[in-house]
């Protein structure tokens, strides 16, 4: 128990001066601590409000969201807040945004695979939407011992996830409709960059194909080095560990297949990125746009 509470609570019987002196606490720290109680009455108040609405945004979320979406969402409701309040109340009351998982590697290389250089250089940005992409394979675990496979094609402006493709194989026509899928939602892919990994689907003569098709030149990092994909890496990381929510697998392919459209509709529609400021993919891609057409 804290020694000044202990004091007030005992001081009529004792006296403030003798407990003070047992308890080797400075008079001048007693009346202090004393003359700020309502101040702390107030502020644990104002903390158990906050930790409401907190909750209400984290239950919103699936758990999902930590300190920076969390304040981010406050803000833009009207509270007054800032990062470092929000990680105190959060720690205070055990509110906590899920982790990161271990990933699962999916990349399988096609040893006699023409050559493909890596255009990005680790540099995930790009000062336009539709000039550079990145994509990617993932394991989605599904009943006993089962899988479903998603291929991502993701905007390296926005972050936005402009197509994709699920199934329950890992055939070339998996990545092909992802890519497929990307340039429906763009209209065009010409001139864009699509960087992957070594899988053997995006090494394959048919996706070669379809980008040349398409006018995306392709890009591929290191052999076995995930941070040349960190992006994808990452978004993957993110739709397991916010889809899952520390279960091991999907309860069924139906349930997965939900599970991901759901979540990826709410990716780029109202799940805050960190690398647009907090703001969701689509409304960055739109003020991107706004300021364009008024400079």
């Amino acid at each position: 128990m804290n020694r000044c509470q202990f004091i007030e609570d005992h001081h009529r019987a004792w006296g403030v001066k003798r407990l003070c002196a047992v308890l080797e606490v400075a008079r001048s720290s007693f009346y202090k601590w004393r003359a700020g109680r309502a101040a702390r009455a107030a502020r644990e108040r104002a903390d158990a409000v906050l930790a409401e609405r907190i909750r209400a945004v984290h239950a919103e979320w699936d758990g999902t969201y930590g300190r920076p979406r969390i304040t981010a969402e406050l803000r833009d409701q009207g509270e007054r807040v800032n990062h470092k309040r929000v990680g105190r109340v959060m720690r205070k009351f055990a509110i906590a945004g899920l982790r990161l998982r271990k990933r699962q590697v999916t990349t399988v290389p096609e040893p006699s695979a023409t050559p493909v250089p890596d255009l990005l250089g680790r540099d995930f940005t790009a000062s336009a939407p539709n000039t550079k992409y990145v994509g990617d394979i993932t394991y989605l675990p599904v009943g006993d011992g089962e899988f479903l496979y998603l291929a991502t094609v993701i905007d390296c402006f926005s972050r936005r996830l402009v197509g994709w493709s699920i199934a329950d194989h890992m055939r070339t026509s998996l990545v092909t409709d992802a890519l497929r899928a990307a340039a429906a939602t763009r209209g065009s892919l010409a001139g864009a960059v699509f960087h992957s990994d070594h899988g053997a689907q995006y090494t394959s003569r048919e996706f070669a194909a379809l980008c040349a098709e398409l006018g995306v030149q392709q890009s591929m990092g290191a052999v076995g080095t995930s941070a040349d994909n960190a992006l994808a890496e990452s978004f993957n990381a993110a739709l397991k560990r916010e889809t899952l929510r520390g279960a091991r697998r999907f309860d069924g392919a139906r349930a997965c297949r939900l599970a991901v459209f759901r979540w990826t509709t709410r990716y780029n529609t109202r799940r805050r990125h960190s690398a647009n400021g907090q703001q969701t993919p689509i409304v960055y891609e739109q003020q991107s746009a706004t300021l364009t057409l008024a400079a």
